[in-house]
């Protein structure tokens, strides 16, 4: 058979068992670029936090050379820091407040998220449009406002201060409330033909399914109150109720200049909140994915 039988058709199409990459070969070099482009964005966003690191291992007159390692390592800068502060204590205040807001805020989110979400009653779209209008008001508006609230409760310097006043969150029930939206209305139908309360449809029905948008919501509170820092600065007068931001704040103003020493104690502050991270991530994810498929 000569070329001149053979139909065109067959000499244009491709190869049967030729794969997309092999009749596109500039894709693979489109992944290495973008790869190679991750790659660099993630060391520069990782290079302050390597050079804490090592600058904690160093003595105090490396610091403004130019070695990014120490000539010589100095472990015993962690335990200088419970030397000269008391670390442990402010570790526990930052946790013990952060926990607590934690608890407190997710649980009134969720019941108002709730009423928001899955009960039916006058006003309720517009009660909370107002509502979500609170999240365009900046926080150092309300600051004052709050002082002088706990100031005539006589609650400055004390956990109630650092604690209650983080405990509603309109950004926590605007998460969960798309969340429960994307649960089945048929499920409180049910419970209720059951005879279940309104408080039980929420306790037994609605809270264990919005279990990811919970743990989502969690997250967030707790990292973002573990490192508050304006509020408890105003609040706390008293060495013992100090948080890790204001007691690290004082121990670089009045030990003098000790950056090592800083350093040191600032990796021993987030390496809890990346251990945090990486253990929930996928929670996370999750949550803020499902909470996002009805709005």
């Amino acid at each position: 058979m000569t070329l001149t039988n053979v139909q065109p058709s067959r000499l244009a199409a491709p190869r049967r068992g030729a794969s997309p990459r092999a009749r596109k070969p500039w894709r693979i070099g489109a992944l290495i670029r973008s790869h190679l482009i991750l790659a660099f964005i993630a060391l520069t966003t990782l290079l302050p936090f390597a050079w804490m690191f090592f600058t904690s291992f160093k003595p105090l007159q490396e610091i403004d050379q130019l070695k990014f390692v120490p000539h010589e390592w100095h472990p015993e800068n962690y335990p200088a820091v419970f030397q000269q502060i008391p670390f442990g204590i402010y570790y526990f205040n930052s946790v013990f407040v952060a926990m607590w807001v934690t608890f407190l805020g997710v649980l009134t989110s969720a019941m108002a998220a709730y009423a928001f979400a899955r009960l039916r009653w006058r006003g309720r779209d517009t009660v909370f449009k107002l509502y979500l209008g609170t999240l365009m008001i900046p926080g150092i508006v309300t600051m004052i406002p709050n002082y002088a609230l706990m100031v005539k409760l006589h609650l400055l310097d004390s956990y109630t201060a650092l604690i209650v006043p983080a405990a509603f969150s309109a950004f926590g029930t605007f998460l969960l409330r798309q969340f429960m939206l994307s649960i089945p209305p048929a499920l409180d139908e049910a419970a209720s033909i059951d005879g279940a309360t309104p408080w039980q449809v929420f306790w037994n029905v609605i809270m264990p399914l919005a279990r990811p948008g919970l743990i989502a919501l969690a997250i967030f509170t707790f990292l973002g109150n573990y490192g508050s820092f304006y509020w408890p600065l105003i609040m706390i007068k008293s060495e013992h109720i100090r948080t890790l931001p204001i007691g690290m704040l004082y121990f670089d103003t009045i030990y003098g200049r000790q950056t090592n020493l800083l350093m040191a104690a600032s990796v021993m502050n987030i390496i809890p909140l990346i251990i945090l991270f990486v253990a929930t991530q996928k929670f996370l994810v999750k949550g803020i994915q499902l909470g996002a498929v009805k709005g």
